[in-house]
């Protein structure tokens, strides 16, 4: 390995006065899945990768993310596939690594409450998910197409785990978040209060036909919060990379990301559902350069 690398021009010696090339990896809440997810994959390119030294950004996750690479403060990063610009703007200051797994909107309220549509939210304290993230673009737009937006709904802007918080202690009377399956937080308020997770899967065409047709319906099954399954709107979700980094090391993280699913996947389910052939759709989105070089070399 170090052979390669040193061979690629990624590590240049071993000696003290040898800079490490810092990743910072753009993630999301500590209790979501881009963390879990995050965090797996730093450990796994400061053991494998010479010279590197890896770590986790917490954010609001899609939308800051992006913004993170694009002015240089992050290296790596999650984002969904419906917060990105659905064309291109000029030179991309930011491109693909992998499609990595499916967000699934969650809209999460307590059982014995009066939510049991996406209807009952009109009046209600609803957390759209925290600014600057793609649950708050989602939500938004899901709301829009059930003519629930402007001041239909009393919209706060919370994380998960505030978001959580909240729901217990009543101040809201629902919250939305994407993410993998299982999110970790859900997990844990399904595990400790009643809860029910409302079916969102009659909106997937109204978002396809208003928005992008990147959006799917997707179930969650009863086996992952032991809740009622339900249908709900999901959305691809991409690991991206700033546009700047050098093509070696970019392979290299490519490599890593897709030899190693069942070691990251030990941090999140959400990991393990990745391949290379479904890696390489990250429409409207391009593949780094690097990431195509290794791609075509195992030819998905």
């Amino acid at each position: 390995m170090l052979m390669v690398l040193a061979a690629t021009g990624l590590v240049a010696c071993r000696d003290s006065r040898t800079e490490p090339t810092i990743i910072r990896i753009a993630t999301g809440s500590p209790t979501a899945v881009y963390h879990a997810f995050g965090q797996s994959l730093a450990a796994l390119l400061n053991r494998e990768l010479p010279g590197v030294r890896a770590s986790v950004v917490v954010t609001a996750a899609s939308a800051e993310n992006i913004r993170l690479l694009g002015a240089g403060q992050a290296e790596l990063g999650f984002t969904q596939a419906d917060v990105l610009p659905a064309g291109p703007a000029g030179p991309p200051s930011v491109l693909a690594v992998a499609r990595v797994y499916d967000d699934l909107l969650h809209l999460v309220t307590t059982a014995g409450g009066p939510v049991r549509t996406l209807a009952d939210l009109r009046g209600r304290r609803v957390s759209v998910g925290a600014a600057g993230s793609g649950t708050e673009i989602t939500a938004t737009r899901l709301l829009e197409a059930a003519q629930l937006g402007g001041d239909q709904v009393r919209q706060l802007h919370l994380g998960l785990d505030d978001s959580v918080a909240a729901l217990r202690a009543g101040r809201i009377d629902a919250f939305f978040f994407s993410g993998g399956l299982p999110v970790r937080g859900v997990q844990q308020l399904a595990g400790t209060s009643a809860t029910r997770i409302i079916d969102l899967g009659e909106w997937t065409e109204w978002l396809r036909r208003g928005y992008r047709e990147v959006y799917v319906s997707r179930d969650i099954p009863r086996s992952v919060y032991d809740l009622d399954p339900v249908t709900t709107v999901a959305n691809p979700n991409y690991l991206i990379v700033r546009a700047d980094l050098p093509e070696p090391l970019v392979r290299e993280v490519t490599r890593l990301l897709m030899e190693r699913r069942t070691e990251l996947a030990a941090a999140h389910p959400a990991a393990g559902r990745m391949s290379p052939r479904s890696a390489i759709a990250t429409t409207p989105l391009p593949l780094h350069p690097g990431a195509a070089d290794w791609y075509r070399s195992v030819k998905p």
